[in-house]
This record gives structure tokens, C-alpha cells and sequence, in this order.
């Protein structure tokens, strides 16, 4: 029994520590998200084909572009006027977890949590600063920006309470795997090139 337990958990484990099987298959998508311009997105089903555009103009919403091929892997907080107003990286879920796709809401804020599915053995909270935007779980928190995960969107400690602090119930999270980098150019650069900043 303990050896089945230990031969259960090791992946896991790897997992916890940045590593995952690369033999294992990767989590099907049932959606793809394309930007077309900074506020507006194309939500195309893998399904049967069919899509929708979905218009965040006049929205605060975070949109995060996963680390994967072809996306940039970070989050991006734009603000109702459209504009990107913070910017950091993230890590997102190993091929086998893979993150979702499309546009979600924040469904629940916790800011001192314990994930129940992949619960941490030293009892220390593994999910702070939690924002759950899929029934399923899936949520952005605190976490290394190193570490693959099981599907939660990882942001570092020194930005997480910022965007924390100003989402609310209910704000679109915008999931993508494609760059966003071209829409946010102008606003990063004016934020971390012509601003001086004591915290980047």
C-alpha cells in the first residue's frame, strides 16, 4: 500500500518542483482564444468550429497569455480605458494539466487558501492571494513563476497583491495562447521605460 502511495504522488512531486513527464499526453483544449486587437477576442470551439467574438471594451480585465509556444507567458492587467497598466510573467499548467482557453470571471477571492486537490504537506497555504475563475479550479495565486502547474495560472509574489487588490468579483479573465505582447507594447514601454519605478 505505501509503496503504491509513494508510486501515486511521485509525479506530483516532480511536478511541484518545475519538472513534468514529457511523455505523458497533453490535456485536449476545447477552446482557442485570438486576440484582435486589445480588447477584443475570438473565441473559436475546437469542437465543432464555431466562434464568437467577445468585445472587453470599457472592461477592467486581466488577460493572461500562457508559457507555451507562440504566447508570452504573463499576465496583463488593462484597465476600462484600455489601457495595460501592470505586466509581470507567470507559469502555467504542464502539458498534462494544461490551462484553459477562453474568457472566464473571477468566481471567488480567497486570500489566505489551501488548494484541497494538491493540498501542501508542510501545512503552509500554497494558493495565497487566490483568484478561482473555473469550477473546476482553476484560479491565478502566488506561486513560482519557475514551476509548471497543475493548471492554475502561477504569479510571483511581489505582483500578485497588486492585481489581488484591484480585481473583483465577477472580472473577466481573458486566457490565451497566442502573443498579446503587440496590443500592450506602447502601454509596457511608457509604464517601464519613461516611468521610473521602485518596484521593477
Amino acid at each position: 500500500m505505501f509503496r503504491l502511495l509513494i508510486l501515486l504522488l511521485f509525479p506530483l512531486f516532480l511536478l511541484a518542483e518545475g519538472e513534468y513527464d514529457p511523455d505523458a499526453p497533453p490535456k485536449p483544449l476545447t477552446h482557442e482564444l485570438i486576440p484582435l486587437s486589445k480588447t477584443v477576442f475570438e473565441v473559436l470551439s475546437l469542437k465543432n468550429g464555431h466562434s464568437r467574438v467577445v468585445d472587453l471594451t470599457g472592461k477592467d480585465f486581466i488577460l493572461v497569455s500562457v508559457r507555451e509556444p507562440g504566447s508570452d507567458g504573463r499576465f496583463y492587467a488593462v484597465d476600462r480605458d484600455g489601457t495595460v497598466w501592470w505586466s509581470a510573467s507567470v507559469a502555467s499548467g504542464a502539458p498534462q494539466f494544461r490551462s484553459p482557453s477562453g474568457v472566464f470571471h473571477i468566481l471567488q477571492k480567497k486570500r489566505h487558501h489551501m488548494s484541497r486537490a494538491y493540498p501542501d504537506e508542510s501545512g503552509v497555504n500554497n494558493m495565497d492571494y487566490m483568484m478561482k475563475f473555473t469550477k473546476w479550479g482553476h484560479a491565478l495565486h502566488k506561486g513560482s513563476v519557475e514551476w509548471l502547474s497543475h493548471g492554475c495560472i502561477h504569479v510571483d509574489p511581489k505582483d500578485i497583491p497588486v492585481i489581488y487588490n484591484w480585481s473583483k468579483l465577477g472580472m473577466p479573465v481573458v486566457i490565451t495562447r497566442h502573443s498579446y505582447m503587440p496590443f500592450a507594447r506602447d502601454d509596457l514601454r511608457r509604464i517601464y521605460l519613461d516611468t521610473p519605478r521602485s518596484d521593477h
